[in-house]
């Protein structure tokens, strides 16, 4: 899109691209925010007040699996389709995916579309924080999509199961990059769900979601390298990603698809899955 000489991402737009084709009909603009209980932000609220106009609302909570006991579970692809449908999107759409501060929550679902078989999907730069900083449009007004038939394509291979996860770390199968903070990686901070054992799965390496941006842009493609090189993860070998609860773990999967890197998955239980459970190997501390 608007990677200058392929030293930025292809999956990432700018503002002044978004703001180019706020009237293209076939553009489709999704506020994906979702914060944590200790950000104090409310994403609805926030979406309420001010939004870029034509954006629809992904409620990362209520678009997934409520059966799986755990938090905003990957949806069914027939679910997923029915809710994005009446959103006004189809699978042929340009998709444009923001979030507050930018390469925070926007990835997993620019990841959720992609998986489910849309494939001009995009994560805006700079997020809404950004947006508002440099003046530019927003509206309060509610916009009503006229609902369109999306028609999903799920790629399977693009998930990594609990049962996979283990044989993975049991067996060294792929490279773990955990997008957790260093302080919940190594077990030295609780983590912020009760019931949650501290640490992190033998063998994994720590690439907090943080490091991959600056300032709400993602880094460009030689930085993101250099990320990942120092982390310990070879780009020419499988990676899975994983994060607390499978949102930010996305950040990571934007990153080696921004990179070439396509032998990659995500693993989505993630740790609020693999620490609460009593049967599955933890690490403690700086290995």
């Amino acid at each position: 899109m608007n990677n200058e000489n392929n030293k930025r991402s292809a999956f990432v737009v700018s503002p002044d691209w978004l703001e180019q084709r706020l009237d293209d009909p076939s553009v489709k603009i999704v506020d994906a925010a979702w914060y944590l209980p200790a950000q104090k932000r409310n994403p609805k609220a926030e979406y309420q007040a001010a939004r870029i106009p034509g954006a629809v609302f992904f409620d990362q909570d209520a678009i997934a699996d409520q059966s799986s006991g755990l938090p905003h579970t990957l949806p069914s692809p027939e679910s997923f389709a029915e809710a994005v449908g009446a959103m006004g999107i189809s699978e042929t759409d340009t998709i444009v995916v923001y979030d507050g501060p930018g390469i925070f929550t926007a990835p997993r679902v620019w990841w959720l579309f992609r998986i489910m078989g849309a494939r001009n999907v995009f994560v805006l730069d700079g997020g809404m924080d950004g947006w508002k900083a440099e003046g530019r449009p927003t509206t309060a007004e509610i916009s009503s999509p006229a609902p369109r038939s999306f028609h999903a394509s799920f790629d399977a291979k693009a998930v990594t199961s609990f049962e996979r996860m283990k044989d993975i770390v049991e067996n060294r199968l792929a490279q773990v990059a955990d997008a957790r903070s260093t302080g919940r990686f190594f077990g030295e901070e609780p983590e912020p769900r009760a019931g949650m054992r501290s640490g992190h799965m033998p063998g994994a390496r720590s690439l907090p979601s943080g490091t991959f941006s600056e300032a709400g842009k993602l880094k460009d493609l030689d930085a993101l390298r250099q990320t990942f090189a120092e982390a310990g993860i070879d780009l020419t070998k499988p990676v899975v990603t994983t994060c607390g609860s499978g949102v930010t773990a996305a950040i990571i999967t934007l990153a080696l698809q921004s990179l070439g890197h396509t032998d990659n998955t995500l693993y989505d239980g993630s740790w609020s899955e693999w620490g609460s459970r009593p049967d599955t190997p933890v690490a403690i501390g700086r290995e």
